[in-house]
């Protein structure tokens, strides 16, 4: 006599993993109202019914609810450069002029979801942990893929950050992208983040100054550079 072996998760996984969703959408929606500083497990446990016990059964504290909120939130910004790295069919300028714009776009839609991956983390939560480099490492790839398709082979860099590049490219496994492009990367990734940040507490509003042209310079900038 031979039976069946079962495949895919039963009902209790299933069920398992539907809570787990549902915590981190009120999760979410406490970030959004709050920040990171509002998040509270026994807050989300009361919005959904449940006790502060019975939530740890799906989360055994803030900062392991904390890390699977930047993991998703780094897989949905990769995905949304992916998408937009693959969107046009022009040359390297202009998919990496789509992925500036998608970055910018991903801010302004998410803010608590941008806040919660480049804010200073909490005090004594590892930020650095491997689990959030290779996180964070699938959306750089994007960019660097994107930005070293129009690169000149002699694209200068001094000679310390080269250095500097280098080590960190061989330690996150990072191929075909010659150093001097990485570290340009960086620079420019750097300049949008400082606009993006600026942009979503409202600083350019405030001066009264739309920061779209800002962004469309920065890149033309890059691409001259390269």
């Amino acid at each position: 006599m031979t039976t069946e072996s079962r495949t895919g998760p039963g009902p209790r996984d299933r069920f398992r993993a539907q809570v787990r969703e549902e915590v981190k959408a009120a999760a979410l929606r406490q970030l959004a109202d709050g920040g990171p500083e509002a998040l509270s497990l026994n807050a989300v446990a009361k919005q959904l019914g449940m006790t502060g016990p019975a939530l740890y059964r799906y989360f055994a504290n803030r900062d392991s609810l904390l890390t699977e909120l930047v993991v998703d939130a780094y897989s949905a910004l990769a995905a949304t450069l992916a998408r937009a790295a693959d969107a046009p069919a022009g040359d390297g300028t202009e998919r990496l002029t789509s992925v500036v714009r998608a970055y910018r776009t991903w801010a302004r839609t998410e803010p608590h979801r941008y806040r919660l991956l480049f804010r200073a983390p909490f005090k004594g939560y590892d930020a650095h942990s491997d689990r959030l480099v290779e996180a964070a490492q699938r959306a750089m790839n994007v960019v660097l893929n994107v930005a070293n398709a129009p690169a000149a082979p002699d694209t200068a860099v001094a000679e310390d950050a080269r250095t500097q590049v280098r080590e960190w490219m061989e330690r996150r496994g990072v191929e075909d992208v010659p150093p001097a492009v990485a570290s340009r990367t960086m620079m420019l990734w750097a300049h949008l983040h400082g606009l993006v940040s600026l942009e979503i507490e409202d600083n350019f509003a405030s001066m009264g100054i739309d920061p779209g042209p800002l962004y469309e310079a920065e890149v033309g900038e890059f691409t001259r550079g390269l």
